[in-house]
């Protein structure tokens, strides 16, 4: 994905709320006498949202409030300094100002095309198409050598309780009993994994070696994986049409545009790049910072 794209993906990631409307603005704190409002938050959540993909609501929030605290704090502190005053203000100023039309038409045009009804639809197409795979819960006794292996074998042959001749003999003390769990395929080391899938529930394989030593591997029981529900996947979903419409929209702009490249060593680098297959003169080139899912 080009950065074009993704910046614009990045500012809209999945999560952040919606504007506030005037009617509905509540003050959430005050610096010196100077509401800081919902909208203040939200505007803020649309410039540094995608850091914070990984926070708790409460926590984004927190963030979000010192954000703009700070921000309100420089502020006030740059004025008092007559930085507003400085030749290059302007220019910042205006600057911001693309900026923020920037942000409002990709609310409108790309951010607010994309519905959930729209996610649904895929959903129920893309899980219609997909085979439950099988998991296995199993469990294992981790020996050094394979006469180790050989003597557990014949001590559960004999009757004796699996979990307590784990707990007494397993060089892994991290699976209690040696109790591993459900896991499906791609998990486990290979040898391991194919015993265990190759056993019905109730079975116990003879000795398998891996690179941690001998196993004897009791399953459990079988069953297929649950196949996650629209809540789980949804916002994956949406974020991918946002990138989809985003490159459209963008495709459509610069097809429409006509971008000239002044500067004659920038406007050969550019050329270059498109013709290595970077993507066309005047675009940005892929951003290593923000992954598939617009994520900074």
């Amino acid at each position: 994905m080009k950065t074009w794209s993704a910046l614009l993906l990045a500012a809209a990631l999945i999560g952040l709320a919606p504007l506030s409307a005037a009617a509905d603005d509540p003050v959430i704190a005050r610096v010196n006498g100077a509401d800081i409002k919902q909208s203040d938050l939200d505007f803020a959540a649309s410039e540094i949202g995608p850091r914070l993909g990984n926070y708790t609501p409460q926590d984004r929030k927190k963030v979000l409030l010192q954000y703009v605290i700070e921000n309100e704090l420089m502020a006030t502190a740059a004025q008092t300094d007559s930085l507003d005053k400085a030749d290059s203000f302007s220019g910042r100023v205006k600057y911001h100002e693309r900026r923020a039309l920037r942000d409002a038409y990709f609310d409108v045009k790309i951010h607010d095309a994309v519905t959930e009804a729209e996610a649904k639809k895929i959903y129920d197409e893309k899980i219609g198409q997909l085979k439950p795979e099988q998991e296995v819960h199993a469990r294992h006794i981790l020996v050094a050598t394979e006469d180790e292996a050989k003597e557990v074998a014949e001590r559960l042959k004999k009757g004796e309780d699996f979990a307590t001749i784990a707990k007494e003999k397993s060089k892994d003390t991290s699976a209690e009993g040696g109790d591993l769990g459900f896991f499906g395929r791609g998990q486990m080391l290979k040898p391991f994994e194919d015993a265990a899938f190759a056993l019905d529930a109730g079975q116990i394989s003879a000795p398998v070696q891996t690179q941690f030593g001998w196993h004897i591997i009791k399953v459990e029981e079988k069953r297929d994986q649950k196949l996650p529900a629209f809540d789980q996947v949804k916002e994956a979903i949406i974020a991918q049409l946002v990138q989809q419409k985003a490159q459209e929209v963008v495709t459509g702009l610069r097809d429409a545009a006509k971008i000239e490249v002044v500067d004659p060593e920038l406007k050969k680098a550019m050329d270059d790049a498109a013709a290595k297959g970077g993507g066309a003169p005047g675009e940005l080139p892929a951003d290593p910072s923000v992954d598939g899912a617009g994520n900074n």
